[in-house]
């Protein structure tokens, strides 16, 4: 295997990105959101919402490598009080300490190298350097892919479930917790 790494982007990753996040919905979304939305996914408008991202948010995006090959990203930072508070609105204790992966994608023709790992174990030690006490992320409930990755991990589901629109569809999220002990290896 080529070497394999892990940075923080910079602008020259934004294509990629946009490029990853369309060929990997649409190749694991399909039956799970709309065959519309999925074609209607445009690269340049998404490069630009990560370019915003990447240059102004308030999470980091880490671009996984393969060798001279882009093949998965990682966005993380705080999570907002929305994204935490449980079905009644209440926030847990630790709420402010809480750190969200915002999304994490591996094309799936470079799956099962660790790259998926390694973005994880990448984000979690910056949220960490942030304050982060535990991470969290929200996964439509029949990726099953993704669901099994995480709890891999050590990662539970804690109970909360949302529903979003998607494109016209109504899309169950479920939300899974946990630390952010994490060693590459």
């Amino acid at each position: 295997m080529a070497q394999a790494d892990v940075h923080t982007a910079k602008p020259e990753d934004i294509a990629e990105i946009a490029r990853i996040q369309v060929d990997t919905w649409r190749a694991a979304y399909t039956g799970i959101l709309t065959d519309e939305v999925l074609r209607s996914l445009d690269p340049a408008e998404l490069g630009e919402i990560w370019q915003d991202t990447v240059e102004h948010g308030d999470a980091t995006v880490y671009v996984a490598t393969e060798g001279e090959w882009r093949v998965g990203f990682c966005a993380a930072g705080p999570a907002p009080e929305t994204e935490v508070a449980d079905h009644e609105g209440l926030l847990p204790e630790d709420a402010s300490t809480i750190g969200l992966i915002g999304t994490l994608l591996v094309e799936p023709r470079w799956g099962r190298r660790g790259h998926g790992g390694r973005l994880l174990a990448t984000a979690a030690q910056g949220l960490k350097q942030t304050g982060a006490t535990r991470g969290m992320v929200w996964i439509p409930e029949n990726d099953g892919v993704s669901i099994a990755f995480y709890e891999r991990a050590g990662w539970e589901r804690d109970g909360m479930v949302r529903t979003l629109d998607a494109g016209g569809r109504p899309l169950r999220e479920i939300r899974l917790t946990g630390t952010l002990d994490f060693r590459l290896s």
